[in-house]
């Protein structure tokens, strides 16, 4: 009986490729499931192998399967780095975040947490005014509303930017923009980012209420 010899090399072929393709698209940001069923399910298969060939990279493979996205993630290292023979330079880059960004997330992250609690959709979606409300507390009094838009669009945009925040697509032209947030906030905005954020910000509205009390007087 003969053996058709190509399709035993098939399968391995078709399973580098696979590998390839899931690296690629790692390194480049965030692999989603919603976004590509087909890829998640490689992606799960093969998570193991790509869990290696990151770690040579000095990366980690973050996969939440609950959730359904996977990244990677810099490799927490056991040893202090004056231990370390040699020090990895880094291949995903810190992003350094202005404090309007930074406040955004976590308003961001605390309203998911919030319509988790409420056990209701999976999904948060918000349009530009109720996340322009969520933010305008926080800000500096502006009596120019359209100015104010200008500033949070460009927040927007950074989040998007990042991959925390999802522009949907329009009806039409008539409606506000609406967005998605991306249950991965949850993997970066954690407990302990809420908190030292929190201390951070009690500060900072406390220096403008003294900056309002000081232009009433």
């Amino acid at each position: 009986m003969m053996t058709d010899d190509t399709t035993l090399e098939k399968a391995p072929d078709e399973q580098a490729s696979a590998l390839s393709t899931l690296l690629i698209q790692l390194l480049k940001g965030v692999v989603y499931q919603d976004n590509a069923p087909h890829r998640w399910d490689q992606l799960l298969q093969l998570q193991a192998r790509v869990r290696d060939y990151v770690a040579v990279l000095g990366l980690q493979l973050i996969l939440d399967e609950a959730e359904g996205y996977a990244f990677l993630r810099a490799r927490q290292e056991e040893n202090d780095a004056a231990e370390a023979s040699e020090v990895l330079p880094r291949l995903v880059a810190r992003r350094p975040l202005s404090f309007p960004v930074s406040l955004l997330l976590a308003l961001l992250r605390k309203k998911l947490a919030e319509a988790d609690a409420g056990g209701g959709d999976t999904r948060l979606i918000l349009s530009r005014d109720e996340i322009i409300e969520l933010i305008r507390v926080f800000l500096p009094d502006s009596s120019n509303e359209a100015r104010l838009v200008d500033q949070v669009d460009r927040h927007i945009n950074k989040i998007i930017e990042l991959g925390f925040l999802r522009r949907l697509k329009q009806q039409n032209s008539a409606q506000p923009p609406h967005y998605e947030v991306r249950r991965i906030i949850k993997a970066f905005v954690d407990a302990q980012w809420l908190s030292e954020f929190d201390q951070k910000l009690e500060q900072y509205q406390q220096r403008l209420q003294g900056d309002k009390d000081e232009q009433d007087a």
